[in-house]
């Protein structure tokens, strides 16, 4: 009897055992199964072929100033109260035109004791010119002595330079009283007036703002990548983004942005610092734009959008092929279809590529669109597409 109860807790061991290898071997062959499956499984993935592509780099603008060099303060000249405006705001004027009239009461009376002093002056002058000539009369006949002659020779000179002086005094004055007209510094429209009829100012102090935006300059510090395919004259287009109102800081019959929507403004390159003959990193740009439509006001706008006018062949992908915000890594697919993730040094973009400057050759696959999930080794079942939109 207890032999075959031992020789039944035997074979129940070896069978339990025999089970346990059994499901061990099957889990075994059911990981190498999954891991192979998973080694050459392939993901569906579109792909283009970076390619030689025309550029028109697009630049976004964060912040952008525009500002006008005709623009100037209409300064009072002289003390006094502003009388009366001659033109109102937003009113159109030309150099020395006459904006303002203002009033000092001691200049009118400085003027007329002036002219009182020259008419003692000429007085005296014509009394003095009377002595000499006679003194030099009387001396042509030895009948007077030579001292007496000399006084009067002095006197009569002393009495031209007090009828001068005297004049310079009137000068002064009807410069002053010249000063009392306020005039437009340069050819442009009134922008702001500073001051009100029956204020009064000090010389020096600014009356009126006068400025022309019918040409507007903005300046930009481009990185030598977006720089470098740069040159005078070259042309640009400005889009802005839509806005229903904007701070206008002059308040002028100048818009502040697009009047229409989609609408470009075109701008032209006037001087870039250090020229493109010289090795830099970073260049200072200075760009010009015809305003003369009354399109722009003279502020900081943001997030505009700068379009090269000129453009060029360089070696591109599609924007969608970039795995991340940094724009420095693509999926490539090589030639038996395995994924590998690559590291690239990219340059200027446009509304549709980017340019590749290393990392990648002309012709190499690289994935685009979806690229959850992707790692580097997968297999990838290719649709390889065109010009990508």
């Amino acid at each position: 009897m207890k032999k075959t109860f031992g020789l039944a807790v035997v074979i129940i061991s070896l069978m339990a055992a025999a089970i346990v290898v059994w499901g061990a071997w099957l889990n075994y062959s059911d990981e190498n199964q999954i891991a192979n499956l998973m080694n050459h499984r392939a993901v569906e993935v579109n792909a283009v072929r970076a390619a030689r592509r025309e550029l028109a780099p697009t630049i976004l603008l964060d912040a952008v100033r525009f500002s006008s060099h005709n623009m100037t303060d209409a300064v009072a000249l002289t003390e006094g109260t502003i009388l009366r405006w001659h033109v109102g705001k937003n009113k159109t004027v030309h150099e020395g035109d006459v904006i303002a009239e203002m009033m000092n009461e001691s200049i009118p009376l400085k003027l007329q004791q002036a002219e009182s002093a020259i008419s003692r002056a000429e007085a005296a002058l014509a009394q003095a010119k009377s002595s000499y000539q006679r003194q030099e009369r009387l001396l042509a006949r030895r009948a007077t002595s030579k001292e007496k002659y000399e006084t009067a020779e002095a006197q009569y000179l002393a009495a031209q330079s007090s009828l001068r002086e005297a004049q310079v005094q009137r000068d002064q004055c009807l410069v002053q009283q010249g000063w009392l007209s306020v005039q437009a510094p340069l050819d442009g429209e009134v922008i702001i007036i500073y001051q009100r009829e029956g204020a009064h100012v000090q010389a020096g102090t600014p009356v009126a703002l006068v400025g022309d935006f019918s040409w507007l300059q903005f300046s930009l510090n481009m990185d030598d990548v977006n720089a470098r395919h740069l040159q005078e004259g070259q042309e640009c287009f400005l889009r802005f983004p839509e806005r229903k109102t904007v701070a206008k800081p002059y308040d002028t019959n100048y818009g502040a942005g697009n009047k229409e929507r989609n609408l470009e403004i075109k701008a032209v390159l006037k001087d870039i610092v250090p020229p493109l003959s010289e090795p830099a990193d970073l260049r200072h740009t200075v760009w010009e734009l015809d305003n003369r439509t009354g399109i722009l006001e003279p502020m900081t706008y943001n997030g505009v959008t700068m379009r090269m006018g000129l453009s060029y062949k360089a070696l591109a992908v599609p924007l969608s092929a970039m795995v991340d915000k940094s724009r420095d890594r693509v999926f490539v697919i090589d030639e038996d279809n395995q994924i590998h993730e690559r590291t690239v040094e990219t340059g200027v973009v446009d509304d549709r590529y980017i340019e590749i400057l290393s990392g990648l050759s002309e012709g190499e696959l690289v994935i685009t669109g979806n690229m959850d999930g992707l790692e580097d080794g997968m297999h990838a079942d290719v649709q390889i597409g065109g010009e990508e939109s």
